[in-house]
């Protein structure tokens, strides 16, 4: 029987080449064939332009990984690569679910800077204390567990980092989320948002949540909602550990 080879899953951070980690780039270098969406392929491909390409559009999921895993059988070394970290809303978990043990194929997850943390480098220090990460999208999460999730972190005065915030089928979704969180905090409360995190159009805006409510946003942006304690310094959001009481 033939050894399969092997199989990264890369997380390749929000998009520019310096905010991907070292190992991430080893792993792309030694790799024969890189597979991955259409959008994060355009990211990488002219720093491994000797790399085979393979690539499928949004809600491929499945069909990209399968394809990923059947050239690594090949023997090849493959790489699938996600955007952010491959763990965080990536690949790596639908990839250990179809991968079949018997086929003897190695697999190695390559972590990446999710787009919570590189956004929030852009902003200042949101993340300073406890926080939680929730994606808007409902496509794979009823939104009635959306919404638990969302008032069950802002009644815990948790900062709140939020992906997916809003599409063109999800115009109203930030809008909602918001309304939700300012039945357990202020209005007031400091708020931040990242577009396009480390690629040539980047911007950043900080503001209130009541402010934010009326912002549309899309895909490509992070959203960020401060606890109690979170301040605006210098332009900056910060939300601090306390470490000056200690």
């Amino acid at each position: 029987m033939t050894k399969s080879g092997k199989l990264y899953v890369v997380g390749i951070g929000p998009g520019s080449y310096e905010d991907m980690t070292i190992r991430a780039i080893k792993a792309l270098e030694e790799s024969e064939v890189i597979v991955g969406y259409t959008v994060y392929i355009d990211l990488i491909k002219e720093h491994f332009p000797d790399k085979e390409m393979l690539t499928t559009p949004m809600r491929r999921e499945q069909e990209r990984c399968l394809m990923a895993i059947e050239e690594a059988k090949k023997g090849k070394t493959a790489a699938m690569v996600c955007s952010g970290d491959s763990g965080v809303y990536g690949m790596s978990g639908l990839i250990l679910e179809m991968a079949r043990p018997e086929e003897d194929l190695e697999i190695e997850i390559i972590p990446g800077v999710t787009a919570a943390l590189s956004g929030g480098a852009v902003l200042g220090a949101p993340l300073g204390h406890d926080f939680a990460v929730i994606s808007l999208s409902d496509l794979l999460t009823p939104m009635e567990l959306i919404e638990d999730r969302l008032k069950a972190s802002a009644q815990a005065d948790m900062v709140i980092c939020l992906y997916n915030p809003s599409s063109k089928k999800r115009a109203g979704y930030l809008k909602r989320a918001c309304e939700i969180v300012m039945e357990y905090k202020s209005g007031s409360t400091i708020c931040g948002l990242v577009k396009n995190i480390g690629r040539e159009e980047e911007e950043m805006a900080v503001m209130t949540l009541e402010v934010l409510r009326d912002i549309q946003t899309d895909m490509f942006t992070t959203v960020y909602i401060g606890n109690s304690m979170t301040k605006l310094i210098n332009g900056r959001m910060v939300t601090p550990r306390g470490y000056k009481n200690v």
